[in-house]
């Protein structure tokens, strides 16, 4: 396994919070790595390490002036938040492309030298598929910002507190007797474990070959939307049967049903990433980054219902308000 050599340098990182951005907080840390929070000024809570210093900036990724103060002394950007929760597909495409031009002009403006972008799979201007579309867009205006940069298309992520199995399973727990899938269920993924994904996007700081660059990766196997529900089904015990329907009217139903439950988890574009085959070459992480990825079913044992419980009791107890003496 390659390491690369350490070198510091001060880092801002947007959806730190988050399930990605969280487990990259703990990679750079255990590199030495300083980092800088952004935070989004709507926010109200936060999780976060206890008892020790942490350096936050909040600004709205849309406001010009607050982002010149965050970037002040930063060298590096990592764009991790995301706004694929939003309605609207035109909404997501200008919300998304406006805040990566924002922040690209102001990294630039600030001597950053070194923007990550965390993207998809099928990312493309000429998508026909929303997500992918917007993804596309903003690529292409980091490409164009001047700022040396680095994009990861990445495949679906899993990994305990992800949003991605969270829905699979919150499917298998809805429907009682049978669980309708979109179409045949044959679209092939790759799923990639968070904590793989975290460790490219650390390890690529210190590796050269990965500027202006943008890498594709995934995890060690390729596998269709029926066998991940079916080895999900699997591990907590559910033998109940799938069941095909048409993915527009499997939208709609999924629309309904986050209606009357504000707790199902999953996003409105979500059949964006199952309307095609996200894969890419199966030796990505081994060729570029010398790491032997973990397959899927060796990672998912915290969808048991009795490690949901301890993830959900862990989250709750980290979950609070940052204090006036945290703040740097």
């Amino acid at each position: 396994m390659r390491i690369p050599a350490i070198i510091t340098r001060m880092i801002l990182i947007t959806g730190g919070i988050g399930f990605i951005g969280g487990e990259l907080v703990r990679q750079l840390s255990a590199m030495g790595q300083p980092y800088r929070y952004l935070l989004q000024p709507g926010d109200r809570k936060y999780i976060f390490p206890r008892n020790i210093d942490i350096d936050v900036a909040v600004s709205s990724l849309s406001d010009e002036r607050g982002l010149k103060a965050a970037l002040r002394d930063v060298e590096v950007i990592y764009h991790l938040a995301s706004v694929e929760q939003i309605a609207g597909h035109q909404d997501l495409q200008q919300v998304e492309v406006r805040d990566v031009e924002m922040l690209a002009k102001s990294a630039y403006a600030s001597g950053v030298r070194r923007f990550f972008y965390l993207s998809h799979l099928g990312a493309d201007r000429a998508s026909a598929f929303g997500l992918m579309k917007a993804k596309g867009i903003a690529e292409h205006a980091i490409r164009q910002s001047g700022v040396p940069y680095t994009i990861f298309r990445s495949s679906m992520v899993y990994g305990a507190g992800d949003v991605f199995s969270a829905y699979l399973l919150g499917l298998l727990k809805v429907f009682p007797f049978v669980v309708p899938i979109p179409g045949d269920g044959s679209v092939l993924l790759q799923p990639i474990w968070v904590q793989d994904l975290a460790a490219c996007l650390a390890w690529a700081l210190d590796m050269p070959d990965t500027v202006n660059s943008v890498l594709e990766i995934g995890g060690p196997e390729y596998l269709s939307f029926r066998e991940v529900l079916t080895a999900i089904a699997a591990e907590i015990g559910s033998s109940k049967k799938l069941m095909q329907i048409n993915p527009l009217r499997m939208n709609r139903l999924v629309q309904y049903i986050q209606s009357l439950r504000k707790d199902f988890p999953g996003s409105a574009f979500w059949l964006d990433y199952l309307a095609e085959n996200r894969v890419c070459a199966l030796d990505s992480l081994p060729r570029v980054f010398g790491i032997n990825p973990a397959r899927f079913q060796q990672k998912i044992s915290y969808l048991k219902p009795q490690k949901q419980l301890l993830i959900f009791k862990r989250r709750r107890r980290a979950l609070s308000p940052l204090s006036n003496n945290e703040r740097k």
